[in-house]
């Protein structure tokens, strides 16, 4: 049975990644040092699938650890890169712990799959790479061009990109598929796995549910001045499961065919724009449970607006996002009070 590589798979989306994969029939390992996931998830993918994934805790950017892990596991045929550092403002705060963490860690990936004859590469990138843009580029397409990043975060996705695409012009045998995520949000349907950051959150949801739960006194909700229409930021809000999936239909497509460019670009987002305040005002309703909140003042490193313009990814890849927000708030709702039994 064919094997994926994951790092990361303990993390959010690669956790949920790793259910859909096991779940069509393929065999896993991930890779993931634990400085942002839980052992525990662990337990809650095999509850989910019914057979626990293989697991490595070491750090992707430890290319000896790599070397020596990759000798063991000969059926690998694709790998997805989720690890890295992924807070805007903590990447401000602390730019070069993001581009040790999320540049090299690439680096030292691709020069092990070339020893270990693995061509296939699914890369966990961002729609931070277009920036904020401007008004004709709304929704994002994957024409859109690329802007200078406003944040460290947003540049290593860039840098990173730039990296797959200089390999792949170097080496014809690798193939690339990169994903760029709009903004995930929600649960495993199970309750079983969700977003479970260590320490406080820098995502909206988890800030939210936790929020609504009492462990924190309060959500800041960063800018009420922006030009939209109640002044909040607007994001493409997709649904982790419906994200998940597109990982395996990546996959899939490289393993099948044979790509049109040996790099492709698509955008994965639900084509909708929501505001912060709409988020925030849609879980109280389908939940019932308010949300203390307080405006304050704008964080460096924010996007104005941008949402996403799925169609590439509905037409080329067969993948589309089918959740609604209601019933993925209500998901990261559920896990939420899963947390708390």
């Amino acid at each position: 049975m064919a094997r994926i590589l994951v790092t990361g798979g303990t993390g959010y989306i690669g956790s949920h990644t790793v259910v859909e994969l096991m779940q069509s029939g393929f065999e896993v390992l991930i890779v993931d040092n634990l400085s942002n996931s839980n052992i525990q998830v662990l337990d809650g993918i095999e509850k989910i699938v019914g057979r626990r994934p293989d697991f490595a805790q070491l750090d992707v950017a430890d290319l000896p650890k790599m070397r020596e892990l990759l000798e063991k596991y000969t059926d690998i045929v694709a790998v997805i890169h989720f690890a890295a550092s992924k807070a805007v403002g903590e990447s401000v705060e602390k730019p070069l712990l993001y581009y040790r963490n999320n540049v090299l860690s690439l680096v030292n990936l691709l020069e092990v799959m070339k020893e270990r004859g693995i061509t296939n590469l699914v890369f966990s990138s961002s729609c931070t790479v277009y920036g904020q843009p401007s008004k004709e580029h709304l929704p994002v397409d994957e024409t859109a061009p690329i802007q200078p990043a406003l944040s460290p975060y947003g540049n290593t996705k860039q840098i990173n990109e730039e990296i797959i695409r200089d390999e792949a012009h170097a080496d014809s045998s690798l193939n690339a598929i990169i994903l760029r995520y709009f903004n995930p949000i929600g649960a495993h349907p199970s309750a079983l796995i969700g977003e479970l950051p260590n320490g406080v959150p820098n995502n909206l949801l988890p800030f939210v549910t936790q929020t609504a739960a009492g462990l924190r006194k309060e959500l800041k909700i960063f800018g009420n001045d922006y030009n939209t229409p109640d002044g909040s930021c607007i994001r493409d809000y997709i649904n982790v499961v419906d994200l998940a999936k597109a990982h395996v239909v990546a996959v899939n497509r490289m393993l099948k065919v044979e790509l049109r460019d040996r790099v492709e670009y698509f955008n994965l987002g639900t084509g909708r724009g929501l505001s912060v305040i709409e988020i925030v005002d849609t879980f109280e309703k389908v939940t019932g449970v308010k949300v203390p909140h307080t405006i304050v003042g704008r964080r460096e490193g924010d996007i104005e607006k941008v949402w996403a313009d799925p169609r590439k990814a509905n037409e080329v890849l067969g993948w589309k996002a089918t959740a609604t927000v209601e019933e993925t708030l209500l998901s990261a709702w559920n896990w939420q009070r899963h947390l708390s039994e």
